[in-house]
């Protein structure tokens, strides 16, 4: 067998050689775009695993969770339930979403973010909780004109917490020097509606925040790609 024989047949034998690189490649030329969602995850199981296969556990991945977005939210000890998925690999996409949210903060810090609108505080908080698992409370300090001062992560739970978080409230804005405050969670179940927890404890807040000549700007209540204003909704005067 000559030269040219002897490397088709080596192909023939391993159909898959070079995947890996020709993907690599692909996605530094054109990104994200002209990826499906399982050929992207697929991508990022590379760096999991040395040289098996990672399209049938990419796939696994989200016919268990539904989306890839279900998939980065979810948390790691239900990743782990999927066959193949170990601790590490399991982390590794746990990390995805955890950057990206730790990067957002840490650019904020690092520019003006203006948050005088209901559509501006929805989209930052919007991206904020994307692929979040858990029910997260944050807090966005701001002067008179709505630049933000200060972000807080008031807690981590169901909304009944906040209640016992109120001092912790009143500290970060006196901290801040703020003389608006807007609150924020997300609805991981998918529904941003607000519950009568959400409504109570927002009326809480503004009354302890009004004693102090601080004014209670919004509550947002984010799921996906939706999100709630409650002074939109009427539940803040």
């Amino acid at each position: 067998m000559d030269e040219k024989g002897a490397r088709q047949a080596r192909k023939k034998d391993n159909p898959h050689k070079g995947h890996r690189e020709r993907k690599r490649q692909q996605f530094l030329r054109y990104g994200a775009d002209p990826f499906s969602d399982h050929e992207l995850l697929e991508v990022l199981l590379f760096y999991a695993y040395g040289q098996r296969d990672t399209n049938p556990i990419a796939h696994a991945l989200i016919d268990r969770f539904g989306s890839l977005a279900a998939v980065l939210s979810a948390p790691v000890e239900e990743l782990e339930k999927v066959p193949e998925v170990g601790r590490s690999t399991a982390v590794l996409i746990a990390l995805v979403p955890a950057l990206y949210r730790k990067a957002l903060i840490s650019a904020a810090s690092e520019r003006a973010v203006i948050l005088d609108t209901t559509q501006r505080c929805g989209d930052y908080f919007r991206a904020l909780f994307a692929a979040q698992a858990r029910e997260v409370f944050y807090q966005a300090c701001l002067d008179g004109k709505g630049k933000l001062l200060n972000l807080y992560r008031i807690s981590e739970g169901d909304v009944s917490s906040v209640t016992l978080n109120i001092r912790t409230i009143a500290e970060n804005a006196i901290r801040a020097n703020a003389v608006q405050v807007v609150l924020a969670h997300n609805h991981p179940s998918g529904i941003a509606l607000p519950s009568a927890d959400d409504i109570a404890a927002t009326q809480d807040v503004e009354r302890m925040l009004d004693t102090m000549g601080i004014r209670l700007a919004d509550h947002i209540i984010a799921a996906d790609s939706d999100f709630v204003s409650l002074r939109d909704s009427g539940y803040i005067t």
